[in-house]
């Protein structure tokens, strides 16, 4: 199934997840665009109030309604996952809030279904030098049985977009979000010197700043080809603590301690993505969404922030 390219201005759309800091970012840039959203979500700022993991009410609030296209942006993060415990209720909204998600979709009459998905769906761990492209695997088998857990939930998550009947499935696999919203929940962290951070000792991961991330999603919605997914993050990846340090710079915070690795460990969440190495491109989403990021490294997305402030 294509979508003309006439249809694609003025939309109707139904986002799950409005009311979290993506959302609120992705509502402002397809609203930018010209479509008209509505969020669906359990919170009072939602226009269909409704939890997504029970089906039958959420079935019943959007009873009548139609809509276009289908975002799906919700988390059940409502802070950073420290602890492999912090991510179940996520793992959860994967799996069985997307298939809710997908049901609503359908029955609505909508099109078009794009789910946020992220780079630790290649797996955790360090992945050497080679960027990381959309032609390699996607949801690997998790060493452990915790990571499994996390994997699955990515994994599950895209099998439903792409399998779903009469919908056209898009992924975006974001990296590790910052900037407005989100950078903001460390800075009283740092501030009172309760980050760790340990030596990154060569290790970097992919970012993507929030605003960029959003438009990225509004891009998917006009430009998205149908069954696909897209990496979506910025030109310069950067280590966890090179990361944190740019942002304890920019704000004059105090630097984070640089603890040894084996300190963190209890944090086991934490510890994998810190001892996680991966390169990321995004050629494919800039060439084929008409995308690219205004912020080409954190550092310029950290200066626009705080001058923004």
């Amino acid at each position: 199934m294509t979508t003309n390219q006439s249809e694609n201005s003025g939309r109707s759309i139904l986002l799950a997840g409005a009311s979290g800091v993506l959302g609120g970012h992705i509502t402002r840039a397809l609203t930018d665009a010209g479509h008209q959203v509505t969020g669906l979500g359990r919170g009072p700022g939602n226009g269909i109030r409704a939890d997504l993991m029970d089906r039958d009410a959420r079935l019943r609030a959007i009873d009548g309604h139609h809509f276009d296209t289908v975002v799906h942006a919700a988390t059940a993060l409502r802070k950073a996952p420290l602890r492999h415990r912090d991510m179940y209720a996520t793992n959860a909204l994967r799996i069985e809030g997307t298939a809710h998600l997908v049901e609503a979709a359908r029955s609505t009459g909508a099109r078009r279904f794009i789910t946020e998905s992220m780079v630790f769906g290649y797996g955790y761990g360090d992945f050497g030098t080679r960027p990381l492209t959309e032609d390699d695997l996607f949801g690997p088998r998790g060493t452990t049985p915790e990571l499994e857990k996390h994997i699955e939930g990515m994994r599950t998550k895209e099998q439903l977009t792409f399998e779903a009947p009469d919908l056209e499935g898009i992924a975006l696999r974001f990296g590790l979000f910052y900037g407005p919203g989100g950078t903001d929940a460390i800075l009283p962290m740092l501030r009172k010197r309760q980050l760790p951070a340990p030596d990154d000792h060569g290790r970097v991961l992919p970012w993507i700043e929030l605003t960029d991330a959003a438009r990225a999603v509004a891009a998917a919605v006009e430009h998205g080809h149908p069954g696909q997914a897209y990496n979506v993050t910025d030109r310069t990846p950067l280590g966890f603590r090179a990361h944190v340090l740019c942002v304890a710079g920019e704000f004059g915070l105090p630097k984070p301690i640089a603890l040894p690795l084996w300190a963190v460990r209890p944090m086991g969440y934490a510890h994998t993505m810190m001892t996680s190495s991966q390169r990321v491109s995004s050629v494919k989403a800039e060439r084929e969404l008409s995308w690219t990021p205004v912020y080409p490294s954190s550092r310029e997305g950290l200066a626009a922030l705080r001058a923004a402030r």
